[in-house]
């Protein structure tokens, strides 16, 4: 049996110069098991299903300027069994609070530009500091965006007099 259709695309925004993925190495080299697990079923059940529209509910938030932050406080066990028939596991019983700040663009697509867990350090200067380097990431995004698209406009022929 395979799994519905997704109604929006993940993406994770790469470093130009190393091609590396800052969330996707984040997710792997800081998060526990227990968070990967959960970050990840969040991501299908929740952002993949609905997006930037996450921000009208308790996992998102509005931040302006095309950016918004998904916000996760519940395990994976919780939100499975929000979201999917399996019925929860006891032992998934750990306080999880991890943000993801995205941009969504094109036909459906969620950019995932800069994350952290806010419960190992709540401090705003450590939310301020995040979400500035995903607006640092976000402009160079639009801004390489912007150059590809340039180059891809066909050129219009010139008149030339006889």
């Amino acid at each position: 049996m395979t799994a519905a259709p997704r109604p929006f695309t993940i993406e994770f925004s790469a470093a130009p110069e190393t091609g590396r993925e800052p969330v996707l190495d984040w997710i792997n080299d800081d998060l526990t098991p227990f968070q990967r697990r959960s970050i990840g079923l969040a991501m299908s059940e929740i952002l993949e299903v609905n997006g930037i529209n996450i921000c009208d509910t308790e996992y998102g938030k509005n931040l302006g300027g095309g950016l918004f932050e998904f916000r996760l406080r519940h395990g994976a066990d919780d939100i499975a069994a929000m979201f999917t028939t399996r019925r929860p596991d006891a032992k998934d019983k750990e306080p999880i609070l991890l943000r993801i700040y995205c941009h969504a663009y094109g036909d459906k697509i969620v950019l995932l530009l800069a994350g952290y867990d806010k419960g190992a350090d709540p401090s705003k200067k450590h939310e301020n500091k995040e979400i500035q380097l995903a607006r640092k990431r976000l402009t160079e995004f639009k801004l390489r965006r912007q150059r590809v698209q340039r180059h891809r406009r066909p050129r219009r022929a010139r008149k030339t007099s006889p």
